[in-house]
């Protein structure tokens, strides 16, 4: 007996081919009944969709490209699992390019692999697309969604990270500290969005507004993860003349490698210290720690579903169409010039724990 065919499933469902396609691809046009009815044939003949063939009769892949500077930093692995369980959930492949800080494999990636590879849409994440870049995805009509800064011709996802920093901080200066410490990346990680300078600047700000001096020995940087912070914060806490009395640090992981490094001198948190992160780390929690979660699972999970919506709409109307905002509560605004795309605020949640306290007399 041969393998059975869509012919096969119409002719057990009682449907017709058409129904049973767009039934088993995932189409919203079909009623419950009639894609139940088509699912239970295709489990009952053991039929498995051709992707092959729908594609060709679609002119869908269902693959979506996801352009990462690294996987092994916690935000980045965060927002490929946001990224990759909804379009699991939707039947949709993941290729996943991981550029690192090569030029000349970036450069690849994004002019060649991207373009040759069978691809329905492109999220970056942390990345600055040349214009020439965008316009080149743009013109084969590939939706494009940005992770982390604004993207032109793109619709993006971003956290306003100087507001947040400055939120971080005012919190510490309602505490009373006056001697504040910051913990930013190295200059290298500075590429792209700028992160590390952006949320180095709120907390500069945050410090001239309030009066208080920035002293370069309480800047020091790291490299975003927990060992790196720890060696850097053993260096700041261990050899500097004077202590702050709180650090506020450019991500969770380094808060943590800070209150590690604080044990290690005897040093009570919060009692002698405050500590205060950004991120939203799972291990905030084990350590108590003050931070402003901002959720990268759920960014991921957005830019998919803003990307599955572009293309059922585009499926639908032949033409590109903006990213819907249904079940979103942020500010998102139309990108000037750019009527299809959308740049969205993600919205974030300040949580208070027991690494932050009333500075010490």
């Amino acid at each position: 007996m041969g393998l059975a065919g869509i012919k096969d499933v119409a002719d057990r469902a009682g449907l017709s081919i058409a129904t049973v396609s767009r039934a088993l691809s995932g189409k919203a046009n079909v009623s419950a009944k009639s894609r139940q009815l088509a699912q239970a044939a295709a489990e009952e003949l053991g039929f498995v969709p051709s992707y092959h063939a729908s594609s060709l009769a679609s002119g869908r892949n269902h693959n979506v490209g996801l352009v990462v500077p690294s996987v092994h930093r916690w935000y980045f692995s965060s927002v490929v699992e946001g990224v990759s369980a909804a379009l699991l959930d939707a039947g949709y492949d993941l290729t996943l390019y991981n550029v690192g800080d090569q030029p000349e494999r970036r450069h690849s990636v994004l002019n060649d692999f991207l373009l040759r590879k069978r691809l329905d849409a492109v999220i970056a994440v942390a990345l600055v697309l040349s214009d020439a870049e965008i316009q080149q995805l743009l013109a084969i009509h590939r939706p494009i969604v940005g992770i982390g800064g604004a993207l032109t011709g793109a619709s993006t996802i971003r956290i306003d990270d100087a507001g947040l920093s400055l939120m971080a901080m005012e919190h510490l200066l309602r505490l009373g500290h006056t001697k504040i410490a910051h913990m930013t990346g190295y200059a290298e990680l500075n590429q792209d969005f700028k992160l590390p300078g952006i949320r180095q600047t709120g907390f500069e700000t945050a410090m001239k507004t309030a009066g208080l001096p920035v002293r370069p020995e309480w800047q020091v940087d790291a490299d975003f993860t927990i060992q790196g912070a720890y060696a850097s914060a053993r260096r700041l806490l261990g050899t500097a003349s004077e202590r702050p009395t709180a650090v506020f640090a450019a991500s969770d992981e380094m808060a943590i490698g800070t209150i590690l490094a604080a044990r290690d001198f005897g040093l009570r948190v919060p009692q002698d210290l405050s500590v205060i992160g950004m991120d939203g780390h799972e291990l905030g929690e084990v350590f108590g720690l003050t931070t402003i979660n901002q959720d990268a699972r759920g960014q991921g999970a957005l830019a998919a579903r803003m990307l599955l919506e572009s293309l059922d709409a585009n499926a639908q109307t032949g033409t590109r169409q903006p990213a819907s905002r249904q079940g979103l509560k942020q500010r998102a605004k139309r990108t000037p010039g750019s009527p299809d795309t959308v740049d969205h605020e993600y919205p974030t949640e300040f949580v208070i724990r027991t690494s932050t306290a009333v500075a010490p007399v």
